[in-house]
């Protein structure tokens, strides 16, 4: 399926985001604020998950897309970095049967070869068991970079086009928008990070170009169904104009409500 880009087309709007994207952000900052070890914030954090993908399918979200373990995470500790690698194996194990019968759909995108053998196992079975399934398609980004995104699709482009002897043209954004790692989703409408930063980390830098970007001070463990609503209602006091003015984009309101 070939998506629209917001840079090229403008893409349709509506009241509730199709594509949420979020980089779940504070969870060791919840447990330090509770006296507690950062292990039962991400804990905590994997909780807030399984709340957010009910609350997003329940509200008719179709992709919901979220930033568990960016490139630049394994510089943490080895020790967390252990512990976030077997929370993702856990999760894997109490949640895809869920998500099947809820007609979920899993993705995983990122640099997988970094794991271990296992955990790569686990995933394709995951993506596999759920891949016929109509409903909301999670994405959980694991080693996942956004420019480390780009230069994949760059080289994999670029090798299909030595093989075809087609090496020597140039790159159009839509050749290359169809080697991403999430070429399946359209882009995010919304984008939130929790926990009080205002940056993108590296993340989904190509697919944000034109997303509306939603910050606020709520730790990930707390970013309930009630925070995305009122990140949503923020969504739709926005304008997204695309590069047009304000009165082209009322004047085609005005068109289409009176069809």
């Amino acid at each position: 399926m070939t998506h629209t880009s917001s840079t090229k087309e403008i893409p349709a709007v509506g009241a509730i985001p199709k594509h949420i994207a979020i980089i779940m952000d504070g969870n060791g900052r919840w447990a330090t604020k509770r006296f507690l070890p950062r292990v039962a914030g991400h804990v905590k954090g994997v909780e807030a998950v399984r709340g957010m993908v009910e609350a997003c399918a329940k509200r008719g979200v179709s992709y919901l897309t979220l930033f568990a373990f960016s490139s630049e995470n394994w510089r943490r500790p080895a020790e967390e970095v252990s512990l976030l690698m077997r929370l993702f194996v856990t999760a894997l194990e109490k949640e895809v049967a869920k998500m099947h019968a809820n007609n979920i759909r899993l993705k995983v995108v990122g640099d997988l070869t970094r794991f271990d053998a296992h955990l790569q196992k686990m995933i394709i079975a995951a993506e596999e068991k759920t891949a016929n399934n109509q409903g909301l398609t999670v994405t959980i980004c694991a080693n996942y970079g956004g420019r480390w995104d780009i230069i994949q699709a760059m080289n994999r482009l670029q090798k299909d086009r030595l093989i075809a002897g087609q090496a020597e043209q140039e790159v159009t954004e839509e050749q290359l928008a169809a080697y991403l790692s999430m070429a399946y989703a359209p882009e995010p409408d919304l984008f939130i990070r929790t926990g009080g930063e205002t940056r993108i980390s590296n993340f989904l830098l190509w697919q944000l170009a034109y997303s509306e970007f939603y910050f606020t001070d709520t730790f990930w463990p707390d970013f309930d169904a009630e925070a995305l609503d009122i990140s949503i209602q923020s969504y739709q006091n926005r304008e997204r104009r695309f590069g047009r003015t304000s009165a082209q984009v009322t004047e085609q309101t005005s068109t289409q409500e009176s069809k």
